[in-house]
């Protein structure tokens, strides 16, 4: 993607105000942003019904697959305003109300992910590294409650953060979530520490922490029977595909956006690097994005009860395809 070069009077801040103001993104932001989300709104629809229509017996790591599905689909909605935004020059025409649905939704979307992610690691470690002793993560009752409590906290946090990042009016355009919002310079600062931190940092290595040690636990495990190397086989590719997500979905748009509020709140001035930073943070968010994509394979990897689901919906499929040119033979 290429980046859009600021003018040399944009550059130098001479403006008026001082304020460097936003400027349009290439269309390849918008266009890779509504197809990467799309996608993943149609696999997770997918999942969801899987989920719902198809699987009756749901185990404990169901019921954390099915919230993961359910925290990246609804980042669908926000998919449409922002390609309106971009299109409309960076103008956000919506209005405060739905500029903070953006915001909620996209907090809850990226740091709901994040959290089960987490959540379906730790239950990984217990099902297979304590295996023959009892656990909380193993009780269907707890985790329900669980995933329960995490959509509260989900909800407090997302209203906190809508109410505090209001949309503002920089030059002639309404901006809404971006680091050119001058007055809000110090709040982006302390909320995007909060998210680094306790969203993205302190989840990732609780994740690897527990796929370290079940690394370890899957070295010494006996494989010369099938059900050893079933779990092997289903653990190593969970592993990957769950270090795959953090590394390369929600890595690069926490690294971005810390990058991005440090060099708005010490340097200001730096109208083309905050531009470059910008245009960078929206090719995360496409980054971002792909995790919505991805996920449904960890639900193939991590569910017997889903791969069955989906391959009797196959071999339906089939067996409804045969009577229907069997129908078409007699007929003729």
């Amino acid at each position: 993607m290429k980046p859009l070069v600021v003018s040399s009077q944009l550059g130098n801040s001479s403006n008026d105000s001082g304020l460097c103001l936003a400027e349009n993104q290439h269309v390849s932001i918008t266009t890779l942003l509504c197809l990467v989300f799309f996608l993943g709104f149609v696999l997770n629809t997918f999942s969801l019904w899987v989920f719902c229509c198809r699987l009756h017996n749901w185990t404990t790591g169901t019921t954390l697959q099915f919230h993961l599905a359910l925290s990246d689909a609804i980042a669908t909605p926000v998919t449409p305003m922002m390609a309106v935004y971009f299109a409309m020059g960076n103008d956000w025409p919506f209005g405060r109300f739905l500029c903070q649905v953006k915001i909620a939704l996209l907090s809850s979307h990226f740091y709901g992910s994040t959290i089960f992610l987490t959540l379906i690691s730790i239950h990984r470690y217990t099902a297979v590294v304590h295996f023959n002793r009892s656990s909380c993560m193993k009780q269907k009752s707890f985790i329900r409650k669980l995933c329960a409590g995490v959509w509260s906290l989900l909800l407090i946090q997302s209203l906190i953060y809508a109410i505090m990042l209001p949309p503002t009016r920089e030059g002639k355009n309404s901006q809404c979530l971006t680091i050119h919002q001058k007055n809000l310079t110090n709040t982006y600062f302390v909320i995007n520490f909060i998210l680094f931190v306790f969203g993205f940092l302190l989840p990732f290595l609780v994740s690897a922490l527990c796929y370290t040690r079940l690394a370890s636990t899957l070295t010494r495990l006996n494989i010369s029977t099938a059900k050893g190397l079933k779990v092997k086989v289903k653990s190593q590719r969970m592993i990957g595909m769950c270090l795959l997500i953090f590394g390369l979905c929600f890595l690069p748009l926490n690294v971005v956006r810390t990058v991005g509020v440090i060099l708005k709140k010490y340097y200001p001035g730096r109208c083309h690097a905050l531009t470059q930073v910008e245009t960078a943070y929206y090719a995360s968010w496409i980054l971002a994005g792909v995790n919505s994509c991805l996920d449904p394979l960890l639900y193939c990897f991590g569910s017997q009860n889903f791969r069955d689901a989906f391959q009797s919906l196959r071999i339906g499929q089939k067996e409804s395809s045969n009577r229907s040119d069997s129908e078409m033979t007699a007929n003729q």
